[in-house]
């Protein structure tokens, strides 16, 4: 079985374009999900966030997201420890979960394909790309966030330019392009890498 990457910056539709490519039958893998999930039920990783960040990030409903988002999201070097926790976890994760799958390919759709190293143990990443003016009014529409904090985000993220010529495919989601025809011719080529 093929496995194959998703990714895209904030605000560029890579989570339309995995919908679309469940729609044709071809199961996604939802990192972001998948890490809050993990981050919940994996004792050995529960432990290492707390030796980390401290007891207060759990508590009986299970991960504080606000204590921990406070802890890591102004001070990088905080960040860059806990995703050196969650990253290994998702990228085991993920692999028992396509291994388990039954179709010609599968699809693991994260944002940070390469900078998480998630890259290495997959056969094709597909780029998702809109302009950065696009991909700003979209994230503060979808998630009601500020000009300056979906700024922040993606001058966290690897250059988006950059990132789609480390992609082995790219889908145009600039609204200059039509979505659905893309991810169909996509989607027939990569079954017949599979046949």
């Amino acid at each position: 079985m093929i496995k194959i990457g998703l990714t895209g910056g904030i605000g560029s539709g890579k989570t339309t374009v995995a919908k679309i490519f469940e729609l044709l039958g071809i199961p996604v893998y939802y990192a972001d999900d998948a890490a809050k999930r993990i981050m919940n039920e994996d004792e050995e990783l529960k432990t290492a966030i707390q030796k980390q960040f401290g007891k207060d990030a759990y508590d009986n409903e299970g991960l504080d997201r606000t204590f921990l988002s406070a802890k890591v999201f102004t001070d990088p070097v905080q960040l860059e420890i806990l995703n050196s926790l969650v990253h290994p976890a998702t990228i085991r994760d993920a692999a028992k979960w396509m291994s388990q799958q039954k179709t010609s390919y599968t699809i693991k759709e994260a944002a940070l394909i390469f900078e998480s190293g998630s890259a290495e143990h997959l056969d094709y990443v597909i780029g998702v790309y809109a302009p950065t003016q696009l991909r700003i009014k979209r994230a503060i529409e979808r998630n009601h966030l500020g000009y300056e904090e979906v700024t922040q985000r993606i001058n966290k993220q690897l250059d988006e330019n950059i990132k789609m010529k480390l992609c082995d495919f790219v889908i145009y989601n600039d609204e200059q392009h039509l979505l659905i025809p893309q991810v169909i011719e996509l989607h027939k080529k990569l079954l017949s890498f599979s046949q």
